[in-house]
């Protein structure tokens, strides 16, 4: 085992850090373009994926900057070289609520088309594993990259799958931005979705705060990199991306209030996170006939059914869940009183969800904490 696979498998459980709060009055965004400078990141046929990222970012950030409840970050406005370490204390410094790094995707098979975000994770997929060597290269630029990146080996798949992710409660809101991301491109745009995956990027690797990562499409395509590379295409692509950006806060973001709050996982003994034990089954509790305001405790979301047991939810019981044909949501409880929205809150947060979140819905509708609570 080498030593960058220990020390990730170690911080999963020692790893504290300083919580924070992000209690913004305004939705801050990280906008990250990808590569710069002496990186040109994927160039094929004349298509600079260096460029692409950054034209991308600046028409997103015009598109976020005219809502005037956002505030974008940008880890760079021109074409310069920022460390990936750098990008993420951009990112962390700010205090944001979501970090989004833009990409374009290549392959030696120029065949290949088609969009995908990615979620920080440990994969074995082939495929995701590729295109996370390939955007993790640029470290080799760097100076001591072994060692501010604990021994990471861009050339080592080990070092890729070792990538233990240590922010876990950030992952379900990640996947909800990426997969309104992906929606955008294939309902908003007609464009290939490959999906939401996940792969150890380590742009995304030090984050903390949801965070997704998008390849746009592939230069190595021809007809791909040509839209990628044109004023049409760019602002189409940036014009997707904000939507679902916009969406996503409108879902999820409360100005001034605690109640979307990622912190740091607090340190759990190993022998709890593996512990496994025989319950009885969970007593499902449905809502979609609750009339009027209804409030939840979305404590996960996966692509995986688990079974409705007490062990499989840290002992929580009155689960219920919710089925989109493409991943499966669970909740904790459920009351029409906000107040005691908050307290199932802090009951799912001490159970170890300290990503949990409260979500409304009306006559079996979902809307905004906003809408809910006039």
């Amino acid at each position: 085992m080498t030593n960058f696979f220990r020390i990730t498998l170690l911080s999963l459980f020692l790893y504290t850090g300083l919580s924070y709060s992000q209690n913004n009055a305004k939705f801050r965004v990280v906008l990250d373009a990808g590569h710069g400078g002496n990186d040109f990141g994927a160039t094929y046929h004349g298509y600079v994926e260096k460029n692409n990222a950054l034209n991308v970012v600046l028409k997103v950030g015009k598109i976020l900057e005219a809502d005037p409840g956002s505030q974008v970050i940008y880890t760079r406005k021109t074409d310069v070289f920022i460390p990936l370490d750098e990008r993420a204390d951009i990112a962390n410094k700010s205090k944001a609520d979501i970090f989004v790094s833009i990409h374009c995707n290549a392959n030696k098979n120029q065949v290949a088309s088609g969009t995908e975000t990615y979620v920080m994770g440990v994969t074995r997929n082939a495929s995701n594993l590729e295109v996370a060597k390939k955007e993790n290269e640029v470290v080799t630029m760097e100076k001591d990259y072994k060692i501010k990146y604990d021994g990471y080996d861009p050339n080592s798949p080990e070092s890729v799958i070792g990538m233990t992710v240590i922010q876990e409660e950030y992952l379900d809101q990640s996947i909800e931005l990426a997969a309104g991301i992906q929606e955008g491109f294939e309902d908003g745009l007609g464009r290939k979705s490959r999906g939401v995956k996940q792969a150890g990027f380590l742009v995304l690797r030090k984050i903390y705060m949801p965070r997704v990562l998008i390849e746009m499409g592939f230069v190595s395509n021809k007809e791909e990199g040509a839209f990628l590379s044109s004023d049409e295409g760019q602002e189409q692509i940036a014009q997707a991306i904000a939507k679902a950006i916009l969406d996503y806060k409108k879902e999820y973001f409360v100005p001034g209030t605690e109640e979307y709050v990622p912190v740091e996982r607090k340190q759990t003994p190993e022998k709890e996170v593996i512990q496994k034990v025989d319950s009885p089954k969970i007593k499902e509790v449905k809502n979609d006939n609750e009339k009027g305001v209804v409030f939840k405790i979305q404590i996960s979301a996966s692509a995986k059914k688990m079974e409705l047991i007490p062990s499989n939810f840290n002992g929580l019981n009155s689960i219920s869940t919710e089925d989109d044909g493409k991943i499966i949501k669970y909740f904790y409880g459920n009351t029409n009183k906000y107040a005691e929205a908050k307290k199932l809150l802090e009951e799912a947060k001490e159970k170890g969800y300290t990503s949990a979140f409260i979500a409304a819905y009306k006559n079996g509708q979902k809307l905004s904490i906003q809408e809910a609570l006039r």
